[in-house]
Parts: structure tokens; C-alpha cells; sequence
């Protein structure tokens, strides 16, 4: 049984597929090019065995912020890195990094206000 087009839209995975695959194409077009060609590196398939390692090692360095060169930004990026592998967090981390846009616009507006 083939899908139709209209129930892949309907579909949450779908939707959260396409909005971190909006984001990556974004991130990779504002990122300088060495480090653009390196993300669209990662998100390649076969790159996997690379993506899960480096994911947890983020989550695990995020986990440990006090300590000097290591920050709580790693926590959403090792998460962002995952949710390319792990079904179950492709969802709230979509979700993630809308709310986090939207945030981020309302707080560069109040900024550009004061």
C-alpha cells in the first residue's frame, strides 16, 4: 500500500523531517563554506557512524557545563545531531528549534525597539 501525498503531510515524522531538514539546509547555507560542506557532510546517510558518537559526546559535555570550554549549548546541539538518527527525538526536536527561532526573533526585536 503506497501512501498518498496528502497523508505524508499529515504525517508528524514527516513534518518534523522536513522542518530540521529546512533548518539544516538554512544553517548550511549561513554557516561559512568549510564548516557548511562539513554539516552537509554529516547528514549524509552513510555518515551515521559518525553523527551518533558525536551527538552523545555533545549531550555528555553538555551535561558537564561548569567545567571550562564545555557550555549547556551542547545539550541541543548533540540532541539536534541525534534526532538525524533516533526516530523518537526527531519530533521535540523540531519543536526545539522552532520554539528556539521564534524566541530568538522576539528577543533581536526587542533589542532593535530599545
Amino acid at each position: 500500500m503506497t501512501r498518498t501525498k496528502l497523508d505524508r503531510r499529515r504525517d508528524p515524522m514527516a513534518k518534523a523531517d522536513r522542518i530540521l531538514g529546512r533548518r539544516f539546509d538554512r544553517a548550511e547555507r549561513l554557516l561559512p563554506a568549510v564548516f557548511g560542506a562539513w554539516l552537509a557532510h554529516l547528514r549524509k546517510p552513510s555518515a551515521s557512524w559518525i553523527r551518533i558518537p558525536v551527538g552523545i559526546l555533545l549531550m555528555v559535555g553538555g551535561v558537564f557545563a561548569v567545567l571550562p570550554g564545555l557550555g549547556i549549548w551542547m545539550l541541543p546541539l548533540g540532541m539536534i545531531l541525534l534526532a538525524l538518527d533516533i526516530a523518537l527525538l526527531k519530533r521535540p526536536t523540531a519543536a526545539m528549534v522552532v520554539r528556539g527561532e521564534r524566541w530568538w526573533r522576539r528577543l533581536l526585536r526587542r533589542f532593535r525597539r530599545n
